[in-house]
């Protein structure tokens, strides 16, 4: 039988309001069916939403389920800081002080809890190494570019199945219109560099027609995975700035981080901008 659960709407990686991300989070998401998860994230039509449970492992403060409009995912990085922020904002206590545990499909994730700012450890890659000649070629089609563009690209799965082309420059990355039905099942991200002196090293596009979302206005997950990468390689240094999601009208940052340890943080601002219930 439906009843009213605790509901949140939650704006990521942007300090001005409405212009992160959102995500739609059920506070409580026991005793839904995997078909009623489904049927609310086709109908909130947000690149994600997500639900709250008990959880499984003792190390845990709480499980997260992950629903794009298209189906579940594993891990995600918004729907990460945006749960974390709607549950701390609703009366939840982590078991630590400066950080929480979330489980979901993925395994575990530590959110940091900072002064504003929430930072998720980045999960380890599923899938990495460069991009198939046959793949590539269809992504550079999609985009309506030259291959001679391409400086680097590389599968950077760490569930979703991402992978992502580095172009020359921020000013090409933003100039893409990409005809998404020659790669209907992909799910990949182009990145450049900004100018020299720029508040950000580089900006992000993502684009996931295999999620049923044409362009994720700013996409936590891919610009983890995107950062290790980036990170280990020594194209980008241990901490830098992203922006996304200019070409949707939003103003995303993301704090990217490596710590002593190698472990790369994502970190941005999360704010519980929708309260109240739900009928499910």
């Amino acid at each position: 039988m439906s009843r009213a659960r605790s509901f949140i709407q939650a704006d990521v990686f942007s300090a001005s309001p409405y212009l992160g991300n959102p995500v739609a989070v059920v506070l409580d998401g026991t005793d839904l069916t995997d078909e009623e998860m489904r049927r609310l994230a086709r109908w909130t039509n947000l690149s994600e939403t997500t639900f709250v449970l008990p959880p499984a492992d003792p190390e845990a403060d709480y499980r997260l389920r992950i629903f794009t409009p298209g189906g579940e995912l594993p891990f995600a990085g918004h729907p990460t800081l945006g749960s974390a922020r709607a549950w701390l904002d609703t009366g939840g206590r982590p078991r630590h002080a400066d950080h929480l545990v979330q489980e979901c499909a993925a395994g575990l994730v530590t959110v940091r809890i900072g002064d504003g700012v929430l930072s998720f450890a980045a999960p380890p890659v599923v899938r990495g190494g460069a991009l198939d000649d046959e793949y590539l070629d269809r992504i550079i089609a999609a985009f309506g570019i030259g291959r001679d563009r391409v400086l680097a690209h590389q599968w950077v799965d760490n569930g979703p199945g991402w992978a992502v082309v580095q172009l020359p420059t921020a000013e090409e990355v933003l100039a893409l219109d990409p005809e998404l039905s020659l790669i209907p099942d992909a799910m990949v991200g182009a990145i450049g560099a900004c100018p020299e002196g720029s508040e950000h090293a580089f900006e992000m596009r993502t684009f996931a027609p295999g999620a049923g979302v044409a362009e994720d206005p700013v996409c936590g997950s891919m610009n983890a995975s995107v950062g290790q990468w980036l990170i280990a390689t020594g194209i980008a240094p241990s901490a830098y700035r992203v922006h996304q999601g200019t070409r949707l009208d939003r103003d995303g940052t993301l704090h990217i981080t490596a710590d002593a340890n190698g472990t790369v943080w994502v970190g941005g601002a999360a704010t519980s901008h929708i309260r109240g219930t739900i009928t499910l």
